[in-house]
């Protein structure tokens, strides 16, 4: 998929690129990827938040499972995208077709300063913080071990696609075995007894399910790897379907090993559930075994986030002059090396800005939250906008139930963004602050076009 000409965003740059993203990924390594994505360090953090909002064993379950069908009906409209529009820029594209260059940049921007490098730091400070546990480092640990983590990933992806996505397939795999030893573990403990905690007022359902979509978060990575998947008219959906049911599955289970072993009323008041439970059953050994698979975990999302954002930062460096430097994909190693290594300077800032706060995981959790969910949801906005706009594109495989499909996904996205203004602090609002920083640099541009 060579691009011989490349016209800038707003700009004048023209240049000629020899190679280009290549058809490499399998639906293996594409469904290894997204599980790998969205498995990360939400599974052992949020399950008890939302048992504190339940009111019974089934409620806890029904809620991870509605989180499973909300996921679906996300992917079903990002299948279509994906599929009719396959490029590396996955969202950028979309957004731009749909919106304009402007509000594509803005995107673009956006997952380059807050979403994409927001989500690498925050999963590299909960990295650290059980790789601590298993051997500290001095006082500033965690942050020593997740700058550690975003340098030596980024490195395996910089020396070439094979490396990373071999590395990926065995962290996902390792990830899933040690997940399925635990829910083993814990179906066969001998029930907890806890009595169960009281109802909760209404509307604690909606913010149950603002952790449980957190924990799902990660599978429209998908829609970037779209140029590299081998028979993309296919396998763009069988790996969202395959890695939806896989996650749906796991998140049941671990959820009922975690309601058997702990209890409703214990899990729920529990600061580390997954540790609490090993703990009650094997002691020491079993937290300490926990604290690695969830080294394990995180680096594979890690991983994954680093494979898949240095993708938007290529197709933005294609059409976008200040950024043109980002726009050169390496033939061998088949890879976007510029894009990584300026994708891992923003990372390691922010993780530098955690330390400083002291409160590395929380503050980075508020920095994306409110401007994912905006562009989710906007993104959701550009798949009406194109069947209306472009009904004449062939499209390999089309939402069911449009437009109901596309419409209840949008406003799920909306609630969301509603619901992460509200309960985050004051890191949402220097998060927001980073993307409208972008603005500027479009009204210069277009001065300096101007003047030209």
């Amino acid at each position: 998929m060579s691009r011989p000409e490349n016209h800038s965003l707003l700009g004048q740059v023209t240049t000629t690129e020899v190679a280009a993203p290549k058809q490499s990924l399998t639906l293996s390594d594409a469904v290894a990827l997204i599980v790998g994505i969205v498995i990360g360090a939400g599974i052992f953090q949020t399950p008890a938040l939302v048992a504190a909002q339940a009111g019974s064993d089934l409620a806890v379950l029904l809620f991870w499972l509605a989180g499973g069908v909300v996921s679906l009906i996300g992917a079903l409209c990002y299948a279509e995208l994906a599929t009719t529009y396959p490029d590396v820029g996955g969202v950028y594209y979309y957004l731009k077709r749909a919106f304009g260059r402007r509000v594509a940049f803005l995107f673009a921007w956006a997952r380059m300063t807050v979403i994409q490098t927001g989500s690498i730091a925050l999963l590299a400070f909960v990295f650290g913080d059980y790789a601590s546990e298993i051997w500290r480092l001095g006082a500033f640990s965690p942050s020593v071990y997740a700058a550690g983590a975003i340098a030596v990933l980024t490195a395996l992806n910089i020396i070439g696609l094979q490396q990373g996505k071999w590395t990926q397939n065995l962290l996902t795999v390792a990830k899933v075995l040690g997940l399925l030893l635990v829910v083993i573990i814990g179906l066969t403990a001998t029930p907890n007894s806890a009595a169960p905690i009281e109802s909760t007022s209404s509307g604690s359902w909606g913010l149950a399910m603002v952790f449980v979509l957190l924990s799902y978060g990660g599978w429209n990575e998908a829609a970037y790897i779209s140029a590299e998947i081998q028979n993309r008219q296919r396998n763009i959906l069988r790996s969202l379907l395959w890695s939806i049911g896989i996650i749906t599955t796991i998140y049941l289970a671990i959820n009922l090993a975690y309601l058997r072993g702990l209890g409703l009323a214990n899990m729920a008041t529990s600061e580390a559930v997954a540790a609490d439970l090993m703990r009650s059953l094997w002691g020491t050994p079993g937290a300490l075994f926990i604290s690695i698979l969830i080294a394990i975990a995180t680096l594979g999302a890690i991983n994954a986030t680093i494979f898949t954002g240095a993708r938007t930062n290529y197709a933005l460096g294609q059409d976008f002059s200040l950024f043109s430097f980002m726009g050169r994909w390496q033939q061998r190693p088949s890879t976007p090396s510029q894009a990584l290594l300026l994708q891992a300077a923003i990372a390691l800032a922010l993780v530098l800005l955690g330390t400083l706060t002291r409160k590395g995981f929380e503050t980075m959790v508020d920095y994306t939250a409110p401007v994912f969910w905006f562009f989710f949801f906007l993104s959701g906005i550009s798949l009406l906008v194109l069947r209306k706009r472009e009904p004449e594109i062939l499209r390999p495989f089309s939402v069911p139930f449009y437009p109901i499909t596309p419409l209840l996904f949008c406003a799920v996205c909306g609630y969301l963004l509603y619901s992460s203004l509200v309960y985050t602090n004051v890191g949402a609002i220097v998060g927001v602050l980073v993307v409208a920083a972008g603005i500027p640099l479009l009204i210069w541009n277009r001065y300096r076009q101007g003047r030209a």
